[in-house]
């Protein structure tokens, strides 16, 4: 598999709870939920949810497990569907759990989750297939129908982005596609080529810049 291109990867925060069981085992089994079902995150420009099944075609996917989302903080891994990370579907959502290894940073991230100093989880992700909703007097509503594929999921600190910005990214991936359309409809009805090949540049043109964003 190809290298994901970290410019294009989305991420989300989930407020919820990460813990640790068999608390008497200096090496003791954290877990805690990557993605709820249905939670609605508000990214400025939309809002956003993640229906059941999105994960269904990615569990089997080789995942890490890391702090913060740095590659120098490997805590566990899953490789089709083994390994020391293991990943789970219920009905409320995407569960993570792994055992903590001998390593100096993963037991300092157990004393912080003890201690509750750190309790939020993310996932990061590339999208296959999603919906948008437009609403009367609220932001355009997202649902991530199914993933493409779960490159990690961590234990964070907190949000160290800026929501804003990765909503806008997306927001703008949306309003391109949607010009695009529009475009190659003009060019269905138009028999000019001349006006047909700078509709296709402009067309690209802005799909382009908005990736680069």
């Amino acid at each position: 598999m190809s290298k994901p291109d970290t410019n294009a990867v989305e991420r989300r925060y989930v407020s919820q709870e990460v813990r640790m069981s068999n608390a008497d085992d200096n090496n003791g089994v954290i877990e805690g939920y990557a993605a709820v079902y249905g939670a609605r995150a508000d990214l400025h420009y939309f809002e956003e949810e993640v229906l059941p099944g999105a994960f269904d075609e990615v569990l089997m996917d080789d995942v890490r497990c890391l702090i913060n989302h740095d590659p120098q903080y490997v805590l566990a891994r899953s490789v089709n569907g083994e390994g020391t990370l293991k990943l789970e579907l219920d009905e409320k959502g995407l569960k993570y759990s792994y055992k903590t290894p001998n390593r100096s940073y993963a037991k300092d991230l157990q004393d912080a989750i003890e201690s509750g100093d750190v309790n939020q989880s993310s996932f990061a992700f590339f999208v296959k297939e999603d919906r948008w909703q437009k609403r009367d007097g609220k932001p355009d509503l997202r649902s991530i129908v199914k993933f493409s594929q779960l490159l990690d999921v961590s234990p964070v600190t907190y949000p160290a982005y800026d929501a804003a910005t990765v909503g806008k990214r997306s927001w703008e991936a949306r309003q391109a596609e949607k010009n695009t359309q529009k475009t190659e409809d003009k060019i269905q009805t138009n028999g000019d080529n001349s006006v047909k090949t700078l509709a296709l540049h402009e067309a690209r043109h802005i799909i382009t810049v908005n990736k680069s964003k």
